[in-house]
């Protein structure tokens, strides 16, 4: 008996202390490091040593390789020359850098689609697209799969067990730049795709509504995907949503095939991952599970939107990199790295202005407040021909002189030497911070389904989302943006805003959250429909109802111009976009009520407790989010937690014993850091664009 007890707990030791992949490449004690991504193809040989020993000098960590390479791999069908690439990864080594190498699927060689057009993919009008940019090959071709399984296979082959080697990006972005593939391929796949899901025709028609105009298929054969060219209006809502599950199960299924195929070649310390750019179409990061982890894309100066403030359009807007650094944090591996930051001024924006001095810095530093492993920047030189040319790198058009952004950058590598003096492996979470801990369930299947039925011109998803999770960070409240995959007993607070699609047994889990203590937050369109779209033979949003103490509710919408009125706690808010009238059961209470249009006096919001917890229903989506922001303070505070009350674009982050906060607004901020702190990095005075990070020392706040 005792000697079983002894190997229980050897092998519990063991399995406590066995690393992955990602932690051996990125040790917790090492904080963070930075990479830049480098191309040897672009540059002249005798310029390699130069640029590769630039970047360790710099203070750099790894590099990252050959995922537009596949024509100098392989200039023939069959030929292959991997000896340039051998010479790059061995300068790398020579001076102490790591390298990602990198599958290069998004960019076949002419010979490949031009012997096999069938392997491109095809527009919405019927055009092929052909070689010369990316991304042009199709995901359902069983062909282009053949001929990526042995490319990928060569690579991995020769690379798997190279010590500088330690780890692999699966193809680049992939996504197709959110064009649809309607090739033959994707049509037969689709095919495919729905007989597997449906098992028969009638459960098709049924399922999609095609008894409303005349729609009915009689056979999986006469069935296309969705295509606004060849209908006179908006395609069947059913199929669409169908369609962008298909898409994203397709670029799901290529990354896990290359995975598997990477997997059978290289050693078990090299991890392997993809970069993702977040909530566009098709990409739903939880359908990729076979990598060890995600990395994403992200450019915050290019026009698309003004910032907060004067100088804001530098700097971006904070949800950008919160919400997806919270999002996948808690996708595969539970571990992250941003594997494309823009260092300076880029060239495929809106416009292109050049980012606010110490803009670079504070958004590596976002990155690692929020638990991010790496940030390779892109790119590392400005290259000088092709379509990028006006992108800025770490160094500039010399090749030699550091741009602004790597000059931050080299500022960072000697301000992180100072963190890993500081940092402590025992620190744990405050209790204060850990008391305001939430999950906001986020589902692109929601997000699908929405943005095509809007229902008003002024619906949109993300920015609805992005307004809960901006009022939560106000409060200092850590967000994990989780899926149902998750457990949600592991959070105090829960929130899904707007979560249009569910069935009851995720309501039931949700009761049972409440039940035991939760306290759940519930937002407009939650619930109206089922997992295909389709309205309950019911009170809309049925199954909510007693969950919500809702006993009936319907929805409004406003003029543009026209703004009813909302009263809740003494106070009059605005609303214009979304209206949920509600009708409470018996036993819930009523926070804020219409004031006008002809349900005046109608519930807006009620909340009510249910066992150990509460459940909290905000019907309105307002412009300013400033009536749901003192509605889920009020959560907060009837659940007897305090909450920070930071200004929008204030950033307050906590990670490994450190707290950092961020300037995104063009003010100077002053943050509040207790006397007794130790401030490792900055001042309490928050230039715009600024960075501060301090140490707590009341060890009673750690649980």
């Amino acid at each position: 008996m005792k000697k079983s007890l002894l190997v229980l707990a050897l092998l519990f030791s063991l399995v406590s202390f066995a690393q992955s992949p990602a932690d051996k490449s990125f040790p917790p004690e090492e904080l963070f490091a930075l990479g830049s991504y480098y191309y040897p193809e672009q540059w002249d040989s005798s310029q390699w040593e130069r640029d590769l020993k630039k970047m360790s000098e710099m203070g750099i960590k790894f590099t990252h390789f050959a995922e537009f390479a596949w024509a100098m791999m392989e200039p023939e069908e069959g030929k292959y020359d991997f000896e340039w690439l051998d010479r790059a990864v061995s300068l790398a080594e020579k001076y102490g850098l790591k390298v990602i190498m990198c599958t290069p699927t998004p960019t076949p060689p002419v010979w490949l689609s031009k012997k096999y057009p069938d392997i491109l993919i095809q527009r919405d009008n019927g055009v092929s697209i052909q070689h010369g940019r990316r991304q042009h090959a199709s995901w359902s071709s069983d062909r282009y799969h053949r001929y990526v399984e042995n490319i990928v296979s060569r690579l991995a082959m020769r690379y798997g067990n190279h010590p500088a080697v330690i780890g692999w990006q699966i193809d680049n972005e992939p996504g197709h730049y959110g064009v649809v593939d309607y090739s033959e391929n994707a049509q037969i796949k689709f095919r495919v795709w729905l007989q597997k899901k449906y098992g028969t025709i009638d459960k098709l028609n049924d399922t999609w509504g095609t008894s409303f105009w005349s729609e009915t298929y009689q056979n999986f054969e006469q069935v296309r995907l969705p295509n606004q060219q060849e209908v006179p209006e908006k395609p069947n809502p059913h199929a669409m949503l169908d369609l962008n599950r298909f898409m994203a199960d397709e670029l799901a299924g290529f990354v896990n095939m290359q995975a598997d195929i990477l997997r059978r070649h290289i050693h078990k310390d090299q991890w392997i991952t993809t970069n993702l750019i977040p909530v566009f179409n098709p990409v739903d990061p939880v359908r990729i599970d076979h990598t060890d982890f995600l990395t994403y894309t992200r450019y915050l100066v290019t026009g698309h939107n003004q910032g907060i403030g004067s100088q804001g359009f530098r700097m971006g807007i904070p949800e950008d990199l919160g919400f997806s650094n919270d999002q996948f944090r808690n996708r595969v591996g539970k571990t992250f790295g941003v594997m494309e930051l823009q260092p300076g001024q880029v060239n495929w924006g809106v416009y292109n202005p050049q980012p606010l001095p110490g803009a670079v810095r504070m958004w590596v530093y976002h990155v690692f407040a929020g638990g991010g492993k790496f940030v390779c920047n892109y790119r590392f030189r400005q290259p000088l021909k092709g379509s990028e040319q006006y992108h800025y790198g770490m160094i500039m058009t010399d090749g030699v002189t550091l741009s602004p952004g790597g000059e931050e950058y080299v500022r960072i590598t000697q301000e992180m030497k100072k963190l890993r003096a500081a940092y402590d492996k025992k620190s744990r979470m405050p209790k204060q911070l850990a008391s305001r801990r939430i999950g906001l369930l986020f589902d692109m299947n929601n997000y699908w389904e929405m943005e095509f039925q809007r229902q008003t011109d002024q619906w949109r998803t993300m920015p609805h989302i992005h307004k809960y999770y901006n009022l939560l960070k106000s409060f200092a409240a850590p967000v994990d943006v989780i899926s149902e995959k998750e457990d949600f007993s592991d959070y105090p607070f829960l929130i899904a805003p707007a979560y249009q699609l569910l069935d009851n047994n995720l309501v039931k889990r949700w009761t049972e959250y409440v039940k035991n203590g939760g306290h759940l937050i519930l937002t407009c369109r939650t619930g109206q429909k089922d997992r295909d779209s389709k309205l309950w033979e019911a009170p809309l949003a049925a199954p909510i109802h007693q969950l919500a103490g809702i006993n009936s509710l319907y929805y409004d919408h406003l003029p543009h111009s026209l703004y009813g009125k909302v009263d809740f706690g003494s106070e009059e808010y605005a609303w214009n976009n979304w209206a949920d009238v509600l009708t409470p059961a018996a036993g819930t209470d009523v926070w804020a009520v219409y004031t006008d249009q002809f349900y005046k006096g109608a519930a807006s919001v009620i909340h009510r407790r249910l066992g150990k917890g509460t459940v909290t229903y905000i019907g309105t989506d307002t412009d300013d989010g400033k009536l749901e922001k003192e509605v889920v303070r009020r959560v907060y505070t009837e659940a007897g937690v305090p909450t920070e009350d930071l200004l929008y674009g204030v950033v307050k982050e906590w990670r490994d014993g450190f707290y950092i906060a961020l300037n995104y607004t063009s003010d100077i901020q002053e943050i509040v850091i207790p006397d007794e702190a130790e401030v490792l990095i900055g001042s309490a005075r928050l230039e715009p664009a600024g960075v501060v990070v301090w140490k707590e020392k009341s060890d009673n706040k750690y649980k």
